[in-house]
């Protein structure tokens, strides 16, 4: 008995004092309270009075449907108290269900942990968002590989801060996006969610989305950390292989612009392993170089159900059952400091581990302080909730002006590959047959977008039919799934009754509850392919419109290149729309009708073939040093080559590549200094000049080639960019900023250092097409 009492003395003081600590001495308010405190002292004070279970809370992610029945709309107490007892520190959001409904679940989460708690520390309240906020009938913009033609970063910062404008309408304070990966290995399902294949284009798109993001307190989850994108086979989740060099090179630069000069507050790690090191567990790459090189102080978080492939498939650790412990040591060392759902919930066993001495309470107190400082720097403590009254949500959510960019950018991301006699743009009273199983029927988004999004938005049937003065007729054509081709004679009969025919093909993928529904995709997650062709019946039917003698336009809708080269020849002109905007029809008639000039550059290069791929312009010197390909025409005739014997291992389209109504010229390139230090800043300048009669927009791209180097780099890379418009008839000075310290390498010893010598400076439209060079020797 006197144990007993013992004991609950005991308890009763550890219990006074924690709440001493929550509320100051003497019932001042505490440090980590104080707004105007530093916030290392902020951080510091909280972790102090912090249990191990409120420690671990903060390192799981919790789940609104554990308190709000998404079917019923029914809230469930019981599970809202357990959610914040052991999932607190953060809870997702994405589940498809009205906007008072998301807000009000939100809110009661967050006023639970401010008011119900001893602490009162806010989570972040998470949902996806690549190309717009995924809750049913907010903003969706095009996908982020048709946003990286428009090689405008000014309309990607606009675009962050509209998502961040509809999610903190609704209490969202924090978005998985933007993704940072690169378009390196074409098979790969989720090629529409990168920025494309280059890393410098690919860092200046995701520095501008999570500058504009977190403009207004919605913190960017930047993924997936790193290297992600080009798995073994193309096929989600596989290996990567790489070395450190390659890594450094390639995949982290555009990593660092976005997690470090954009300042985001948290950053995803991936499912792959690279080198034979999963990614949750890499502590070379999540502690070595994230935070010991690069500085980086807040979060990083698993990817859902992440840290179980320690277990299965890597087999690193027993699996059945799985052995959590493991997991945790493997992956909360190594700077995987949370833990996302989807999983066995491994974090949860932290304070049994650490009372067994199987774990540091030093490596945990790291972990949280990361959690607690992204908080305190984004104002949750003073701000837990952001959500408006209903009656409001209209005036942030969908406005007009939030669609009209989206529009906007999605003109500026198409991109004009052929266009034969000048046939377009299109006369605005001709008689236009839309053809295709793309043109109408529903919405051609790319993945990541709510349920049944693609039956709301504008089609290209929609949009040609708004613009025009003339006689729009639509046949479908074919099923985007099928080879049947018995729709083919009323696709013929409308293609010869018209002045032209506009054909709409291309991939497809699905909504996020689709996409996992086990119904047909031929992009998005988890949806890989062996070839890069149109599939069943769409390449035939686009023949048999052409072979009308009409002149006809194809339009490739689509989430990645498509390999139908005879296409570029037999069509009138081609046009290359990535996966659009909600207004992607409206945008796409913008440029065939010509009220906007096209301007989109591609974003990655397009192969003959998926045979000779990798595909992307900036490969190591001595590859493609012999090209003598040889090639099947439409006749049949056969020419042999040698590399390739019946292709080409160069693009059919080069990165940077896109055509425009009007022609540009240039001359005058000039640096403002020939000769500099690792440590100076030139300015490369150019004379670009419209000859045409239509005002236009030029992208002008700087690329830099090293001479002589220590190691096999690059044969070039993007290094500036500026996109700038140009009157019929005039010419405008162009000027970009080059930091010769971005001229640097890896060398042997695995050292960055800028190599004295020369490098080659081009300007042009394109990686393929560079109009002017000089040289900058480096001291």
């Amino acid at each position: 008995m006197a144990k007993m009492r013992d004991s609950i003395t005991a308890a009763f003081v550890v219990l006074t004092v924690l709440a001493q600590g929550a509320l100051g001495d003497e019932g001042s308010t505490p440090v980590y309270k104080d707004a105007h405190a530093p916030v290392e002292s902020r951080v510091a004070d909280l972790l102090s009075i912090m249990t191990i279970g409120e420690k671990t809370s903060q390192l799981v992610q919790g789940d609104l449907r554990n308190w709000l029945d998404v079917d019923t709309l029914a809230h469930n107490q019981t599970g809202l108290e357990f959610n914040m007892e052991y999932r607190g520190g953060q809870f997702y959001v994405g589940v498809p269900i009205p906007w008072q409904v998301l807000t009000e679940g939100i809110k009661k989460g967050q006023d639970y942990l401010m008011e119900e708690t001893r602490l009162g520390i806010p989570a972040f309240a998470q949902t996806e968002g690549i190309h717009g906020f995924l809750i049913p009938n907010a903003t969706i913009f095009n996908s982020p590989i048709a946003q990286a033609c428009s090689f405008n970063p000014g309309l990607i910062e606009k675009m962050g801060k509209a998502i961040a404008q509809e999610s903190r309408a609704l209490g969202v304070n924090q978005i998985f996006g933007p993704v940072v990966d690169l378009a390196r290995e074409l098979r790969f399902g989720r090629v529409e969610e990168t920025y494309g294949e280059d890393g410098y284009l690919a860092g200046e798109m995701t520095h501008a989305y999570v500058k504009g993001l977190q403009s207004l307190n919605v913190t960017a989850m930047v993924k997936h950390f790193a290297a992600f994108a080009t798995p073994e086979q193309g096929l989600n989740t596989a290996p990567v292989h790489g070395g450190e060099r390659e890594l450094r090179t390639t995949y982290l630069p555009p990593f660092k612009r976005a997690i470090i000069d954009g300042n985001a507050f948290s950053i995803m790690s991936a499912y792959h392993s690279y080198d034979g090191i999963p990614a949750v567990a890499d502590r070379r790459l999540l502690t070595d170089i994230l935070r010991d090189e690069w500085g980086y102080k807040y979060f990083v978080s698993s990817d859902a159900g992440g840290t179980d492939r320690i277990c299965n498939p890597f087999r690193m650790c027993e699996s059945n059952p799985i052995d959590s412990h493991a997991v945790v040591n493997f992956a909360l060392p190594a700077g995987n400091d949370v833990e996302m759902g989807g999983g066995s919930y491994n974090f949860e066993k932290i304070p049994e581990m650490v009372e067994a001495g199987l774990l540091s309470i030093e490596i945990v107190d790291e972990a949280v302080s990361r959690v607690l400082r992204a908080k305190f720097e984004a104002g949750m403590f003073e701000n837990p909730y952001t959500g408006v009254s209903e009656e409001k949500q209209s005036e942030y959510i969908h406005t007009p002006e939030v669609v009209e960019l989206s529009r906007q950018l999605d003109a500026e991301s198409i991109v004009l590959l052929e266009n034969h006699n000048n046939l377009l743009p299109l006369k605005k009273d001709a008689n236009i047959a839309v053809i295709g199983p793309m043109a109408h029927g529903f919405m051609n988004y790319g993945d990541y977008v709510p349920y049944l999004s693609q039956y709301r938005g504008v089609t290209p049937l929609d949009g040609i039919k708004v613009a025009s003065e003339g006689t729009v007729t639509y046949a479908k054509g074919c099923e985007r799934w099928s080879s049947d081709q018995s729709g083919f004679d009323e696709a013929i009969a409308a293609a010869e009754s018209a002045d032209v025919a506009v054909v709409v093909v291309g991939t497809w993928s699905r909504d996020q509850n689709e996409l996992w529904a086990g119904l047909n995709a031929t992009t998005g997650e988890h949806v890989d392919v062996h070839n890069l062709n149109l599939v069943g019946a769409m390449p035939h039917l686009v023949k048999a419109i052409i072979d009308t003698g009409k002149p006809t336009v194809v339009i490739f809708s689509s989430g990645k290149p498509i390999t139908e080269p005879w296409i570029s020849e037999a069509a009138s002109a081609l046009v290359q729309q990535f996966y659009p905007s909600e207004e992607g029809g409206n945008a796409l008639a913008d440029v065939l009708f010509g009220d906007v000039n096209p301007s989109g550059r591609l974003s990655v290069s397009f192969p003959y073939d998926i045979g000779t791929t990798p595909i992307y312009y900036d490969y190591l010197n001595s590859a493609r040093e012999f090209p003598d390909p040889g090639a099947v025409y439409l006749n049949g005739t056969i020419v042999f080559g040698h590399n390739y014997v019946l292709a080409s291992p160069l693009p059919l389209y080069t990165f940077g590549y896109g055509l425009s109504y009007s022609t540009f010229s240039y001359a005058n390139l000039a640096l403002s200094e020939k000769t500099a230090s690792a440590s100076d800043t030139i300015t490369v300048t150019v004379d670009v000049t419209n000859d045409s009669d239509r005002d236009g927009a030029e992208v002008v791209q700087l690329y830099v080639k090293d001479m002589i180097s220590s190691v096999v780099v690059p044969n070039k890379q993007l290094k500036g960019f500026s996109k700038v418009e140009v009157k019929a008839g005039a010419t405008e000075t162009v000027s970009i900023e080059l930091q010769v310290e971005t001229l640097g390498l890896w060398d042997l010893s695995m050292k960055y250092v800028v190599e004295p010598g020369a490098f080659t400076i081009f300007v042009g439209s394109s990686s393929g097409d560079l109009r002017a060079n000089t040289t900058l020797t480096v001291v």
